[in-house]
């Protein structure tokens, strides 16, 4: 389910094959063994209502769920940006060869977190983006260690601050990138969409085509809904990713001066 849902096309064709499915069971298989009365109907009915509107409830929390770790990741770059601008700015209060070294190293980082964000579904260079970072990061530590040491002051404090909210910042965001919709809640959410067409399916009305045309509609309209949930949820594989709008703008800022 994992690998599943990290790829929302994959998760659109097999929704909609196995909802139909589940339509084409229970108006084919089901209604032959066990005849639905119109004394029932009524009773059915309310279920069928029942089941949807808890369906709906499903889908619109776990669509609540993904918009809130994407609106997350957003934030998280802004953030990521502004810890960086602000300690290329605090570079001013170190040495002048301390300062010339961390600024160059600062750029370094940025480009690599601009690429961060701009590889996907290439695993290779994800782990070479990954180390580089992990590189930068301990080159970065130690370009302020030595002048902290030497200068124990509250200015250069200030320094060693901004610089652990840079190197923080980038935990953060892939903590981030974990934090995905539970699997738990995918299959909670995929076993009442069987039922509904399941159900739709048993208490659909004639044997035309015509009728067996409109069970196509809930397996689509339900396997559109999975396929947006999964696509923001899912910030390598998906269409609608987090652009790192803050942190190309500030690379260009850097460029300019």
């Amino acid at each position: 389910m994992n690998n599943i849902i990290h790829y929302p096309r994959l998760v659109f064709a097999l929704s909609f094959v196995t909802m139909w499915l589940s339509a084409w069971f229970g108006r084919y298989i089901l209604r032959k063994r066990y005849k639905l009365d119109e004394e029932m109907r009524e009773d059915f009915n309310v279920i069928l209502t029942a089941t949807l509107t808890l369906l709906a409830l499903i889908i619109a929390f776990t669509f609540s769920m993904a918009i809130n770790r994407y609106d997350q990741r957003k934030n998280l770059e802004a953030e990521e940006a502004n810890a960086i601008g602000t300690e290329y700015i605090r570079a001013d209060l170190l040495p002048a060869a301390d300062a010339a070294k961390v600024r160059a190293l600062l750029r370094s980082y940025l480009d690599q977190r601009i690429l961060f964000y701009g590889t996907h579904d290439d695993p290779p260079t994800q782990v070479e983006i990954n180390a580089r970072t992990a590189q930068l990061q301990t080159e970065l530590w130690s370009a302020i260690q030595a002048p902290a040491a030497a200068q124990p002051t509250p200015i250069i404090a200030l320094v060693v601050s901004g610089m652990n909210d840079v190197l923080n910042s980038q935990g953060y965001i892939q903590a981030a990138l974990w934090n995905r919709i539970p699997t738990e809640a995918w299959i909670l959410m995929v076993a009442i969409a069987i039922c509904c067409n399941l159900l739709g399916g048993y208490g659909s009305h004639g044997v035309t085509e015509e009728g067996a045309k409109l069970l196509l509609v809930l397996p689509l309209v339900v396997s559109i809904a999975f396929m947006l949930v999964a696509d923001i949820d899912t910030p390598r594989h998906g269409v609608i990713r987090v652009n790192p709008q803050n942190l190309i703008s500030l690379a260009e800022s850097l460029r300019a001066h």
